[in-house]
């Protein structure tokens, strides 16, 4: 009896460090896209974005997808940011020149190279620097 109650034991403090580090992780990274859109004003949210460097597309996980495109930096947040991980790789199909919030987006397993879930993300939020 003893043994089920230290193994119980064992795995709801196992769960509370893993959401902990979570917590702290999408904090984390929340922190870092502040930062990266500090000084800045934000405007009015768009569908679409012209994407034309597409390096400088960047995941954040936990958060969203961030365009910096020189003056405007655009921040699109996931609809569920779980989705969005370290282990994942996001996948885009664009259908044009354009990075549109409706374009199939998928993540992959960076590994094992399969399908691990499907991202939706909101608005395209831009913030220009402040003159």
């Amino acid at each position: 009896m003893k043994t089920i109650v230290a193994i119980f034991a064992g795995a709801g403090l196992l769960l509370a460090t893993t959401t902990a580090s979570a917590e702290t992780r999408a904090e984390k990274n929340e922190a870092r896209v502040a930062r990266m859109i500090e000084g800045r004003t934000a405007g009015e949210p768009v569908n679409c974005i012209s994407a034309l460097r597409s390096n400088s597309i960047e995941v954040i996980d936990h958060v969203g997808v961030v365009y910096d495109a020189g003056d405007t930096v655009y921040v699109a947040r996931a609809s569920d940011p779980r989705m969005l991980s370290t282990f994942d790789t996001l996948v885009i199909n664009r259908y044009g020149s354009q990075l549109c919030t409706n374009d199939m987006m998928r993540t992959v397993d960076r590994y094992n190279g399969y399908i691990t879930g499907v991202v939706f993300l909101e608005d395209f939020v831009p913030y220009t620097k402040r003159s």
